[in-house]
């Protein structure tokens, strides 16, 4: 059977889903209320057909699945539709901002047997993959404690938070390469730099069921980009730097000098390709994705708790407490 994919946004991140559904050959339509991004599908990729009405990719049975790359305030209610329209759904992370609404999402794509896959696009990764490996392996011992830095510039700040914006990517990477869910939040903190209600600088520390600690920092105003990964274990540490063009791995024993640190080979393939044939893929043999509801789910409900902890911080008793969490929702 052929696949026929739908991209519901095609804006900073959209087009680079388009882009790779249509080189992956199953693009058919995409939907998007921008006419600008529209023209842009209409002059680089010949043939797909353009709508500014979901309706119409509802209502189209030829369309097998689809792709929700729209802001993730409207992800629960786009991604129900499509789920009860029959289709399968790639959404773009978090799969929602509310771990009830995450949930609901998970059991109707399960009744209707169908693929939900969040774009936890790290787990995809094939420097992560390697760095799973070598956790399984006992090459780094008994993981002991994570830090994941993801820091950048960001002038538009359009999300929630910057915690919904970054942060699922570093808690759905660590959890994967753990192979555990998250136990508990032992504390999380934010501030916002201009003094309003979104906070553009965020810190969480999470642990583990083995005993492991992760401190999970994100940031929108830090000048210089900054994309790294610990991993601490008993024999070695792992470090994962994202914005190096090559050697992104390098291993440490703990017992020599930093200087005599081994870098590890690994794949080099998009991570986003992956991502997008991991999805076409668990579609043709029924299997769940890797990054699937559940996936989607547990990383929304770790972030909820975060977010609790943080705005109970900042309010000074429970009426701004309430306060702050229902304008947070809106």
């Amino acid at each position: 059977m052929q696949h026929k994919t739908a991209v519901i946004g095609c804006g900073l991140w959209g087009k680079n889903i388009v882009r790779n559904f249509y080189n992956l050959g199953v693009l058919d339509t995409v939907c998007d209320m921008d006419e600008d991004n529209l023209n842009m599908v209409r002059q680089n990729y010949p043939g797909v057909k353009l709508t500014k009405d979901f309706n119409d990719i509802l209502n189209n049975p030829s369309i097998d699945s689809v792709a929700v790359i729209t802001p993730s305030h409207t992800h629960f209610g786009i991604v129900k539709l499509a789920l009860k329209a029959g289709k399968h759904v790639y959404v773009e992370k978090p799969i929602s901002t509310v771990s009830s609404e995450a949930k609901a999402l998970m059991e109707l794509a399960d009744e209707k047997g169908l693929v939900l896959m969040v774009g936890h696009l790290l787990l995809y990764h094939p420097v992560v993959n390697r760095l799973k490996m070598l956790v399984q392996d006992g090459t780094l011992g008994e993981i002991k404690y994570i830090q994941s830095d993801r820091l950048n510039i960001n002038y538009f700040k359009n999300d929630r938070s910057v915690m919904w914006d970054l942060a699922p990517h570093d808690v759905s990477m660590i959890g994967y390469i753990l192979g555990e869910e998250p136990k508990r939040v032992i504390c999380a903190s934010g501030a916002s730099s201009e003094g309003n209600d979104i906070m553009d600088i965020t810190h969480i520390s999470i642990e583990y069921p083995s005993g492991a600690i992760a401190h999970v920092s994100d940031s929108w105003i830090h000048p210089q980009k900054r994309v790294n990964l610990l991993v601490r274990g008993t024999k070695a540490s792992a470090m994962f730097d994202d914005t190096l063009q090559e050697h992104k791995l390098t291993v440490y024993n703990n017992e020599k000098k930093a200087s005599e640190a081994v870098a590890y080979d690994y794949i080099e393939i998009e991570p986003l390709k992956l991502e997008c044939q991991h999805f076409l893929t668990c579609i043709e043999t029924g299997k769940k994705a890797r990054s699937d509801g559940e996936n989607g789910y547990e990383v929304v409900k770790t972030l909820e708790a975060a977010e609790k902890l943080m705005l109970g911080e900042r309010a000074k008793n429970l009426d701004d407490y309430n306060f702050a969490l229902s304008r947070s929702k809106k």
